[in-house]
C-alpha cells in the first residue's frame, strides 16, 4: 500500500472514528504535496476529498469528503443538527449560528471538523465547530460552527 495512503486513513480512523479513513479514501486517490513533500491535499480526479492542515495533522473536508463521510458515519456522529429556519442559509455557506442548533454529536469538541445537517439529517455543509456539543445546545448567542462549505442547491 502506498505509503501516503496508509498515513492519511490512519489520521481519518483517529479523526472521525475507526473505518473512516478507508470510507474516504479509495485507491483511486491523488496527493498533492507541499514543496517540502508532505501531503497537502487528498484528490480524487479533480475533486478535493480532503485537506491536512500543516498546523495539526487533521483534515479538513471538500464537498466529496463531506458526502462520503455522511454516508459512512451512523447519524448523529460528527453532526451538527440546524433548525428549518436556518437550514437555507447553511446550505449556501453562511455561519451556523448555536442558537439554530438543535442537536449535536455529544462527542463533538470546539475545533472539530462536523457535518452540518438539518433535522432530516440531509447534509448541508461541512465545517469547523467553534463550541463543544453542550455549549452549542445551551448558547443563544455567536456562531456554533464556522461554516467552510455549503453544499448549495439540494444535490442529495
Amino acid at each position: 500500500m502506498d505509503p501516503h495512503l496508509r498515513k492519511v486513513r490512519i489520521i481519518a480512523d483517529y479523526q472521525f472514528g475507526s473505518g473512516a479513513g478507508r470510507a474516504l479514501f479509495g485507491y483511486d486517490v491523488t496527493f498533492q504535496l507541499s514543496t517540502t513533500g508532505r501531503i497537502r491535499q487528498i484528490m480524487h480526479g479533480k475533486e478535493r476529498i480532503a485537506t491536512l492542515r500543516a498546523g495539526d495533522n487533521r483534515f479538513t473536508l471538500g464537498k466529496l469528503g463531506a458526502l462520503r463521510l455522511h454516508a459512512f458515519l451512523p447519524y448523529p456522529k460528527m453532526r451538527a443538527v440546524v433548525n428549518g429556519d436556518a437550514a437555507p442559509f447553511v446550505r449556501q455557506g453562511k455561519t451556523a449560528f448555536a442558537r439554530h442548533i438543535v442537536d449535536a454529536d455529544p462527542m463533538v469538541r470546539s475545533g472539530d471538523e462536523v457535518l452540518v445537517v438539518d433535522e432530516t439529517d440531509d447534509l448541508l455543509a461541512t465545517g469547523q465547530a467553534k463550541l463543544c456539543a453542550s455549549e452549542l445546545l445551551s448558547f443563544e448567542r455567536g456562531a456554533g460552527v464556522d461554516v467552510r462549505i455549503g453544499l448549495g442547491n439540494k444535490t442529495v
